[in-house]
């Protein structure tokens, strides 16, 4: 029997006698949860509409535990969350003390203490996946630098697999990259050999907030447009900066070839991948970038940013275009990407023989591995 505590910062609600929380990280989380016997979710509780990106655990023995979320942002956030710290702790604590596996989602304010409270469970198997950027050379909050520490600790965090993106030098033994996944063996269909003398599709997949840099795609594309290429733009995805963005594309007379989808179900950003020649994330951090994995696994050429993992995805440039966010130094390297049919195809397929070795078969049989009884621990 496995009792199975989750420890996560995502938000969740209740509908329809089901948990729904967000979509990628539940179905992530059902993978993880086909192995155990039963599944203890502890999480924020929100009253919210539930979205098309939004999915529900499948377990049939699963147990919430609802906790309070909080932020140490002002100092109303401060004094509020100095107030929930009791029963922040006695839940998270009381779950541990239960569990016969423990995970930790991290980074994130939840996970950090659930990094200090594991300490007190040093022969209680465990998992952490740390979802945010691991390269220890990157500026970071120092709540993620504390939860990277207090993991690699091997001397506080005992029987533990940490679970990164990408592989780094000098790291502790419990250290383990991984990666995550979304399509399967059997959806390996041929990608599509797409002709850059047709129209040149782009797809942009994630929130649209700051740390993203929707808008600067918004503006390469609106660049390469006024050096006349025959290009589109689909955005998927939601955020505060949805009226901005709105507000951009109507003013420079974008709306024939930028176009904002919001959030759509998988089948739907499925789809725009299998016709899109580039799959584009300007984003300043990242941990896994899910939308550049998924777009490389139907031929697209990624172009982003070399942050975190992302040199290791693209090979140091041979499945794809580094951002340099200069407009007119990266119009100019993506232009002589439309102008070679023969490089553009070459990183194409580059790009999709590399993502198609990260299946969900691959993923489920990694997290069969994770939690066998006899899993070997080095502390």
């Amino acid at each position: 029997m496995i009792k199975f505590v989750i420890i996560t910062h995502v938000p969740h609600l209740f509908e329809n006698s089901s948990y729904y929380a967000y979509g990628p990280y539940v179905h992530e989380m059902n993978i993880w949860s086909n192995y155990v016997d039963e599944l203890v979710v502890v999480a924020p509780m929100v009253k919210a509409e539930r979205t098309k990106i939004d999915n529900f655990y499948t377990h049939k023995k699963i147990r919430f535990l609802p906790i309070p979320s909080f932020d140490v942002l002002s100092l109303k956030g401060f004094f509020l969350t100095f107030l929930k710290f009791p029963k922040l702790l006695f839940v998270i604590f009381k779950a541990m003390k239960a569990a016969d596996h423990i995970h930790l989602r991290c980074p994130g304010n939840i996970g950090l203490h659930g990094c200090l409270i594991q300490i007190l469970f040093p022969n209680t198997p465990k998992t952490a996946k740390y979802a945010g950027n691991w390269d220890p050379t990157s500026k970071q909050p120092w709540s993620y630098q504390l939860q990277k520490w207090i993991l690699s600790n091997t001397f506080l965090t005992r029987k533990m697999q940490v679970l990164v993106y990408g592989e780094w030098p000098n790291q502790s033994e419990n250290i383990k990259p991984f990666f995550t996944a979304t399509y399967a063996e059997n959806e390996k269909l041929p990608a599509q050999s797409l002709n850059l003398s047709e129209k040149i599709n782009f797809i942009f997949v994630g929130s649209l907030v700051k740390g993203k840099n929707p808008l600067y795609a918004i503006r390469l594309v609106e660049r390469l447009l006024k050096n006349k290429h025959n290009i589109n733009l689909n955005i998927y995805g939601d955020g505060v900066l949805k009226t901005e963005l709105e507000k951009y594309i109507v003013e420079n007379y974008l709306d024939n070839n930028v176009f904002l989808h919001g959030n759509q179900n998988a089948d739907s950003i499925k789809k725009t991948y299998q016709n899109s020649h580039f799959v584009i994330l300007p984003s300043e951090s990242e941990g896994w970038p899910k939308a550049i994995a998924e777009g490389m696994f139907w031929g697209c050429v990624p172009v982003a940013t070399a942050v975190s993992c992302l040199p290791f995805m693209l090979d140091e440039g041979k499945r794809g275009v580094f951002l340099t966010m200069d407009l007119e130094k990266d119009a100019k390297q993506i232009e002589m990407l439309l102008n070679n049919q023969t490089d553009f195809d070459t990183k194409s397929e580059n790009a999709s023989n590399w993502s198609r070795n990260y299946t969900l078969d691959v993923f489920e049989r990694e997290i069969m591995d994770l939690l066998k009884p006899d899993s070997k621990f080095k502390n």
